[in-house]
């Protein structure tokens, strides 16, 4: 089935709270980083609550009042919301959240993302944090134009982030 990109409309947000929740299991599970299904759930799993799903809803309608500083695209598969890309403007943007379930990566569909976010994105700088070893995602993000530039975060104490920057 082909998949379509599309804004989501505030309803999507039932679907996206627990989407963001799936696909941080199915990324981010390290033994050497200490970051396991609990870990995860723990500090990620209000994504699926209610508190997160409003706060889904909330950045929906937002970047439906305002287009130009926020921005998200739903990747669907039939009905069924399989991933999805957001951004932020301000002096730079910045791009994120950006996640595929695993079913949907390998076919375009995240340089289909890419490029929708990227024409939005105009002639300014973006940046974006990424996992240290989700080496997938950093070849990925490279092939879009980004550099790592040196800057880490260990996000909550444990998950390790490097700064990618894409200049215009």
């Amino acid at each position: 089935m082909p998949h379509v990109l599309e804004s989501p409309r505030p309803d999507d947000a039932l679907a996206l709270g627990p989407l963001q929740l799936r696909v941080w299991l199915e990324t981010y599970p390290c033994e050497d980083a200490g970051i396991d299904e609990a870990w995860i759930r723990e500090q990620h799993g209000s994504s699926a609550t209610a508190d997160g799903i409003a706060g889904w809803r909330a950045f929906i309608e937002a970047a439906l009042r305002q287009p130009d500083l926020l921005f998200c695209l739903v990747a669907r598969s039939g009905a069924e919301a399989v991933g999805f890309v957001c951004g932020r403007r301000d002096e730079a943007v910045t791009l994120g959240p950006m996640y595929l379930l695993n079913e949907a990566q390998g076919q375009g569909l995240g340089d289909r993302m890419m490029r929708e976010f990227l024409v939005w994105a105009g002639d300014t700088p973006v940046r974006l944090w990424v996992t240290d070893y989700n080496t997938r995602a950093i070849r990925f993000y490279r092939r879009h134009g980004f550099e790592a530039m040196g800057e880490r975060e260990l996000w909550r104490g444990r998950l390790p982030n490097l700064r990618m920057v894409r200049e215009p």
